[in-house]
């Protein structure tokens, strides 16, 4: 491969991974943190109900702005917009003290974000032939171990003030967005055409597929949003700090085992193997969180979590670029597979006040991994495995 396209591709990860540092730090950490310490012993309750309208938000705004970089074009242009208002945004955020004002805080948040969220995943889409979708999903998986980092570095001694915290998660965001924006696309890399597809069989495989990442992503959403206070809810109670870098290990380690799989994949061809091994070993991960067995397999468990969904994400992606069943709507089907990304926001609280309440977390765990395996029988079923030219 040219240095000119692996050097853009690599930028299109470093973006990617700005915008996981524009949402990871914040709901993981600074915001439960921020919520437990207004809400008190109603912070579950909080929590999910914020989660709630900002998935409702990224919902509409994920599909809304694909769709609009779709009919009026200049992926770039949107992006760069998303970009400031989401930086503008943290303002918000930052002075909301009331469960309603975090909630309208959120809304706003939820739906800048995806304005530069949406056309960037639509132009990876439109640039990257299938060939180097695995490559490109393995660096796509690098936001994940970065989001990760950015939350270990503002939750250090010496940055504890919230603003301070919210000053450096922007700082970050700018510094891994803007050399996408601004640097030019290889002549090699050119939009790929919007070519006469069988839509029918498509939109079937693709309908599964989006069933399957559903499924996995309810699991990675209410880990996602409820991690810290999984680890506190333990014998032996884990700190945030502690937490932050339980996370930033896993998901470091998950980097590189996720590249090579994602690699491997372009070069073999099938990746329905890949898929549904990596989402029967997450749900072998979320069997030891859920056993109770002490901190030590909690943290193998999530470690092991956290690693095959990595790799299951970032192939999944690759494999539904490949089925989009609509080329000339990449930008609106990238926005309703994102569904699967934020549907879960509003699924997973619901099943956390539901079953977590006077059980643990043990029982929520089972099922999450019940639906891991249910996953897997969905890419099974998935007729399409090929590679285009």
């Amino acid at each position: 491969m040219a240095d000119s396209r692996r050097r853009f591709l690599i930028l299109f990860g470093l973006a990617n991974a700005g915008g996981v540092v524009a949402y990871a730090p914040l709901l993981t950490l600074l915001l439960p943190d921020k919520i437990s310490g207004l809400a008190g012993d109603a912070k579950i309750e909080w929590l999910g109900a914020i989660t709630l309208f900002g998935a409702i938000a990224a919902s509409v705004g994920n599909i809304a702005f694909g769709w609009a970089s779709d009919v009026v074009g200049s992926r770039r242009g949107w992006a760069g917009a998303g970009l400031v208002l989401t930086l503008g945004s943290y303002l918000l955020l930052h002075f909301a003290q009331s469960e309603a004002a975090i909630i309208a805080a959120i809304i706003a948040y939820q739906l800048v974000l995806n304005m530069l969220l949406s056309p960037l995943t639509a132009w990876a889409a439109d640039t990257v032939p299938d060939s180097e979708k695995g490559l490109l999903g393995g660096l796509l998986a690098a936001g994940p171990p970065i989001g990760a980092v950015a939350g270990v570095l503002v939750t250090l001694p010496g940055v504890s003030s919230q603003s301070l915290q919210l000053g450096l998660v922007c700082i970050l965001i700018l510094g891994l967005v803007m050399p996408l924006l601004f640097v030019r696309a290889p002549s090699e890399l050119k939009t790929i055409p919007n070519q006469p597809r069988r839509t029918g069989k498509l939109r079937i495989d693709f309908g599964l597929l989006w069933l399957a990442r559903l499924l996995v992503q309810i699991a990675g959403a209410m880990l996602f949003a409820f991690l810290l206070y999984y680890f506190q809810s333990l014998a032996v109670p884990e700190t945030q700090a502690q937490v932050a870098l339980i996370s930033a290990v896993t998901l470091a380690c998950a980097f590189p085992i996720t590249l090579a799989f994602g690699r491997l994949s372009d070069r073999l061809g099938p990746r329905k193997p890949f898929l549904i091994a990596a989402a029967l070993v997450a749900a072998v991960g979320l069997g030891l969180m859920a056993m109770d067995g002490g901190t030590t397999q909690s943290i193998i468990g999530y470690g092991t979590f956290g690693c095959a969904t990595a790799v299951y994400l970032s192939l999944h992606s690759a494999y539904s670029m490949q089925l989009l069943p609509s080329p000339g709507r990449r930008g609106r089907d990238m926005g309703i597979l994102n569904l699967t990304n934020t549907l879960p926001s509003i699924i997973a609280p619901l099943l956390a006040i539901w079953l977590v309440p006077g059980r643990g977390f043990s029982l929520l765990l089972t099922v999450l991994a019940g639906m891991l395996v249910l996953s897997g029988l969905c890419v099974a079923l998935v007729r399409t495995d090929q590679q285009s030219a």
